[in-house]
């Protein structure tokens, strides 16, 4: 049981926020028809480029207060040491330092799962996605007795991560 609940547990940190909130039915859909379970998943629209998709994630985040802490371009580094041309990988790292604070002062634990990620994907037929954890934040917050507070406050940074995908799926500036 424990070992179940802290691989939910991680899954769901691992974008800091989680969930969706009981509002969820209002939150954008992923814009794939075979979800897999766990994962949050949206297409970058034909006309936007992969370059476009990125610059609008770090300027909608930007307007969020969600700090954009670290962009991993794991694709690059691969490139660099085959000396093959990679398809896209970015993994984009965005943080709400405070939230992440109190989550870790909660427990050491927390820390594990920080800061949120939103990957960028290129498809082997070249379309771009993104791509980050979907879990339950009301199950983990009554797991864990969260006060509503805090769980108000992840929820919101869930949904930040959610309006920072679409931005750049649409190339919203």
């Amino acid at each position: 049981m424990r070992r179940t609940f802290l691989a939910v547990f991680g899954i769901v940190l691992g974008s800091l926020v989680l969930s969706a909130p009981a509002s969820w039915a209002a939150a954008p859909k992923a814009q794939q028809s075979n979800q897999t379970a766990g994962v949050y998943k949206v297409a970058i629209d034909p006309g936007v480029s992969l370059d476009d998709a990125a610059q609008s994630m770090r300027l909608r985040a930007n307007a969020l207060n969600l700090k954009l802490v670290a962009e991993l371009p794991l694709s690059k580094q691969v490139e660099a040491v085959t000396g093959k041309p990679q398809r896209t990988i970015t993994i984009f790292q965005f943080c709400d330092a405070v939230t992440a604070k109190e989550l870790i002062d909660m427990s050491m634990d927390f820390a594990i799962y920080m800061p949120c990620r939103i990957s960028m994907i290129e498809d082997a037929d070249g379309k771009g996605w993104l791509i980050m954890p979907d879990i339950n934040v009301d199950l983990v917050a009554k797991e864990k007795n969260l006060q509503q507070e805090l769980t108000t406050r992840i929820k919101k940074v869930r949904e930040g991560l959610i309006e920072i995908m679409q931005a750049g799926a649409h190339g919203d500036l």
